[in-house]
């Protein structure tokens, strides 16, 4: 059992406004929840590796208030490891610089440890934003999932099964085969995702930092999402250590190995990098191809699960020393082979809800074919779409997958490209292109 802190200034300026998206802007070192020691070492770095600097700029560089650098800064003034070089006419028009004995512990500080990134949050700040996040989440609700899938030809009981899994947040498994749109589908649950959250750029554990906020996984605000957030601490500023993102998406390929799944040293960097169940959190966590993973699946599942139903992530940092993350995701494990034969039992009970995502309808097919040629510019024909259906799939006993109407009216626009012609839907197009996909295609026309 974890042993219970207690709350520190910051976590109680955080539960002081619960309805604000990002937490107050802290007035001192001690709001920050940071010990002096550690700002001291990333102010003395930036002034290292910078050189002279504007207060403004250490502000921008460390993502820290003015009010709690002007603190630190004026006791390193007094410990003279730095010095005022220039002061202008405002409070905040002083530009500073490092001593001979401040360059030399700046040296020291940055071969100890490289990092000298945007200052960190505490764990314990960070555990206490990711939980009154979770409790703040919008539940979707069926109109909303309609809605997003409107284009998609889902059947009603998928609909269905999709909509309870997202709106109770339990885990869901996606199965079918190779090319029906299961990882599409995956990925467009995220749009059910409402609201926004606040990552920050690090955490401090110990002496170590980890960097959890990702460009690539942490998108910004929508325009309308970023003025109703602004709208909604307009009183305040805010704390700059946090950024306001959409709930994030993170899928896992068949490139996923168990090393992914901790936390990654970066030497250079002089931090860690967070694993991908740190950087989903609040949000969706996607695991593609399900036992095609250098881990077994009924690994794999299970060390997710555990982790959801836990709602904490065990994790090490080098040396040895072990502690617990957040984690508040909803799960979604994608498969193209049967449950059954990558999952045990007990792996199966854990998963919430298995929802297979098969062929199409011949009605639902022909709407996507006759979609992908309005949207590639390709002429479209019902004699052809017949030929398509009734004579190609059916020949061929290939079902009515949604993978094939786009990449289809792609090859029939690539042909006609080469050419120089028109693009249309025929049956010679629809020839050359099924033939130029399925090798083996006994399709012989002039």
């Amino acid at each position: 059992m974890l042993a219970l802190e207690p709350p520190s200034p910051y976590t109680q300026l955080l539960d002081a406004e619960p309805e604000a998206v990002l937490p107050p802007q802290p007035k001192s070192v001690r709001d920050s929840g940071l010990p002096q020691q550690l700002i001291i070492e990333l102010v003395a770095k930036a002034l290292y590796l910078g050189g002279k600097s504007h207060l403004p700029i250490l502000t921008t560089k460390l993502h820290l208030s003015i009010n709690v650098l002007r603190e630190v800064l004026d006791f390193m003034v007094a410990e003279q490891v730095a010095e005022v070089a220039w002061r202008g006419d405002s409070d905040i028009d002083v530009q500073y610089q490092l001593t001979s004995a401040g360059k030399q512990r700046a040296s020291a500080w940055l071969e100890r440890c490289p990092y000298a990134g945007p200052a960190p949050v505490t764990l314990e700040a960070y555990r206490a934003m990711v939980e009154r996040q979770a409790a703040q989440a919008p539940q979707s609700c069926a109109d909303e999932l309609a809605a997003e899938f409107t284009d998609d030809f889902l059947a009603p009981a998928v609909q269905r099964m999709l909509g309870a899994a997202m709106h109770a947040g339990r885990s869901m498994l996606l199965h079918g085969p190779s090319g029906s749109g299961k990882s599409t589908l995956a990925r467009r649950l995220g749009a059910l995702l409402q609201g926004l959250v606040a990552v920050p750029h690090a955490i401090v554990v110990g002496k170590d930092i980890v960097q959890v906020y990702d460009p690539a996984v942490h998108r910004a605000p929508l325009p309308r999402q970023a003025r109703a957030a602004q709208q909604a601490s307009e009183r305040r500023s805010n704390d700059p250590r946090w950024v306001l993102c959409q709930r994030p998406v993170v899928a896992l390929d068949a490139s996923l190995d168990a090393d992914m799944l901790d936390l990654q040293l970066d030497a250079a960097g002089g931090c860690y990098r967070a694993p991908p169940q740190l950087k989903a959190n609040n949000g969706l966590l996607i695991v593609d191809d399900l036992g095609r993973h250098n881990v077994p699946a009924t690994v794999l599942l299970n060390r997710f699960a555990q982790a959801q139903e836990q709602e904490r992530s065990a994790l090490s940092l080098a040396g040895g020393y072990h502690f617990q993350a957040p984690c508040r995701v909803r799960l979604v494990f994608v498969a193209s082979a049967s449950p059954s034969s990558l999952l045990d039992d007990a792996a199966l009970r854990r998963v919430g809800y298995k929802i297979p995502v098969g062929a199409l309808d011949a009605a639902s097919y022909r709407t996507l074919l006759r979609q992908q040629c309005l949207s590639v510019g390709v002429a479209y024909d019902d004699a052809a779409q017949r030929y398509l259906v009734d004579e190609l799939h059916a020949g061929s006993g290939l079902p009515l997958l949604a993978c094939y109407p786009r990449e289809i009216v792609s090859r029939v626009a690539d042909f006609a490209a080469f050419m120089g012609e028109a693009a249309r839907l025929s049956i010679p197009a629809l020839d050359q292109a099924w033939i130029s996909m399925f090798a083996g295609a006994n399709v012989e026309r002039g």
